[in-house]
């Protein structure tokens, strides 16, 4: 499968290449300049291009089976996540490529607390993530109203860290999947496992889903 990742250098991004090499896929990752193409995994392919710009998405492309987003915006222009996603699924519509959109965690539910998400919940997201968690609202809600285009939205659970891979995890829909001890979390290695799932498995077409332990 030929696989394009926008965001390819990012924490997210860059593990769904290595992930994507891993298992024989062809991969390119599109990066903002040359200089950056030393950042990306070994056997991933670099395209030189900007995810904002939804003429390049589409013309970045055309050939490959699936586009996975995992853009994000610098500290202090989190508005942008919408503006750049909404780009980049232009750009599929564009091409004509399926396109997964890696998102966050704030729409997701809390377990017995029908009243509450991961954002509206008092107290439960640090005040440094707010900005971040908002723009991820909008950009699930931007999707949701995305009729046309090819789209999975996966959100992550709400405790997202580097770590190992262990191949396994539990899927969720609407609702923030929790252990046994009431932790909701994941390596970015397992999340990128459950991306690389979707894309070859497509079982979450225009519709959202998460992942956790």
């Amino acid at each position: 499968m030929n696989i394009i990742i926008f965001g390819a250098i990012g924490d997210v991004g860059i593990r769904v290449a290595k992930e994507a090499v891993s298992r024989g896929h062809s991969v390119t990752g599109v990066i903002r300049s040359l200089e950056k193409a030393e950042k990306l995994p070994t056997g991933v392919k670099a395209r030189i291009g900007n995810a904002s710009l939804n003429k390049q998405v589409g013309e970045l492309s055309r050939g490959q089976d699936i586009i996975v987003s995992a853009v994000r915006p610098p500290e202090g222009q989190e508005p942008q996540l919408v503006a750049m996603t909404e780009a980049v699924l232009e750009g599929a519509a564009d091409s004509g490529v399926r396109t997964i959109v890696v998102g966050g965690a704030a729409r997701l539910q809390i377990p017995g607390e029908e009243e509450h998400t991961v954002l509206s919940k008092p107290g439960f997201l640090p005040a440094s993530v707010v900005p971040i968690a908002k723009a991820c609202l909008e950009q699930y809600q931007m999707c949701m109203e995305n009729s046309n285009e090819n789209w999975t939205y996966i959100s992550p659970p709400a405790l997202l860290r580097p770590g190992g891979r262990t191949g396994k995890y539990r899927l969720g829909e609407d609702e923030l999947v929790v252990d046994s001890e009431g932790a909701s979390k994941i390596s970015m290695e397992d999340f990128a496992v459950a991306i690389l799932d979707e894309a070859e498995k497509k079982a979450h077409q225009q519709s959202a889903f998460t992942v956790a332990y």
